[in-house]
Order: C-alpha cells, then structure tokens, then sequence
C-alpha cells in the first residue's frame, strides 16, 4: 500500500483507534472487534509488552485488507522495526525528526503529536503530512480553526479526549480524521463492536 493510499483511506474511514493492551491476546481481541465493527485502520502501541512480537502476530492473524500501523514510536530504531514488521503508517506521541527520515525513506505516513504551531510548522517542513493534535482535550475543536487560519492546508487528526459527544463538533473545524483511544476501545467485543459502529455512523452524518 503506498503512502497516500494510507492516507486517504484515513481520511475516508474518518477515525483511527488507539490500542492498548496487557497482553498480545488483549490487543489481538481489541484489533478483532474493531474490524467486526468496521474499523480497519489499526494504531498498535509499543507501550504494549513485547509489542514487537505483538506486531508480528497481528499482521499473521489479521485479514490483509486491514492497515496496521505502530504507535507510541519514540525513536528511529523502533520505527524501523515496526516498518520492517508490516507498519504502513508510524504514530508517536511527539515529533522526532529522524523518525519523520526514517519514515520519509521508506515512503510511509508519520503522524506525530504537535501541539503548539512552532511545532506544527517544524513537523511540516520535514515532510509530514498529517499532524496528530495531541493531546486533544487541551486544544479543542477551536484550535483546529485557528491553525487553519495561517496554515489552511494543514491536515489535522486531534487524539485524546474525542468521543461521540463532540465528533461532530471536531469534523465541522475541520480535522482531517480523528484519532480514539479509551472512548472507543473498551469493555468486551460486542461493546467494541458497537461504539466502533456508533463512531462511524456519526461521522458519516456530521461529513453529509
């Protein structure tokens, strides 16, 4: 899959889940119920237990139609193994510009955390095309307006603090995708199942 086909495939499904877990079993079943709930853009954390082995599992056990990318990528090094294991996009938690390198060698999606506009700025000059807000619930649906302001093209996904109570409110500012960690996955399958459902149904409503 090539770079900006992973990126309009994100902004057509509209969410990218965050997941976390104790155990490869744990993240495994999360990454099951998303997809039965139509979810298939899967952000895999590295802050799960030998999240490696975790990452090699999941591109064996899931269907090949599923875009699995790392998150929590701290480093280079890491972002290359993830890469090496079947990565298509890397997530961290703030921007790192030997990751934003790696990423732009081997012509995948790096999505880092930024929060103020110097550091939106920076990641854009080396190349990334879409900015992780984060975390969200410092920012606000009305921060998305003011960077687009002096940089409309930006394209925005805020993480942390999205749910179904303000989708409507972040889509109308003008995010290119959110991103959803805890609101989304948790509880058991069938309550994975069904958010993930209620989360696409919502967006696709607010976008119409």
């Amino acid at each position: 899959m090539l770079k900006y086909d992973v990126l309009n495939k994100v902004h057509e499904l509209g969410i990218v889940p965050v997941i976390r877990g104790n155990s490869s079993k744990e993240a495994l079943d999360y990454c099951k119920a998303l997809i039965d709930g139509g979810i298939d853009i899967l952000e895999v954390t590295f802050t799960i237990p030998n999240a490696l082995d975790v990452f090699k599992e999941l591109n064996e056990e899931l269907p090949e139609t599923v875009t699995l990318g790392a998150g929590t990528v701290m480093d280079s090094t890491t972002a290359r193994l993830a890469i090496l294991n079947g990565a298509k996009f890397i997530v961290s938690p703030g921007f790192d510009k030997e990751v934003a390198k790696m990423c732009n060698l081997y012509q995948l999606p790096y999505i880092p955390g930024c929060m103020s506009f110097t550091e939106i700025t920076k990641a854009l000059e080396y190349g990334v095309d879409l900015i992780k807000l984060f975390p969200g619930s410092l920012a606000g649906p009305s921060y998305v307006k003011a960077i687009h302001g002096p940089l409309p093209t930006a394209n925005i996904m805020p993480t942390g603090g999205v749910n179904l109570d303000n989708l409507e409110e972040w889509f109308n500012a003008g995010v290119f995708a959110v991103g959803a960690g805890s609101n989304l996955v948790k509880g058991n399958h069938d309550d994975i199942v069904y958010q993930s459902k209620k989360y696409l149904e919502t967006i696709k409503k607010v976008r119409s």
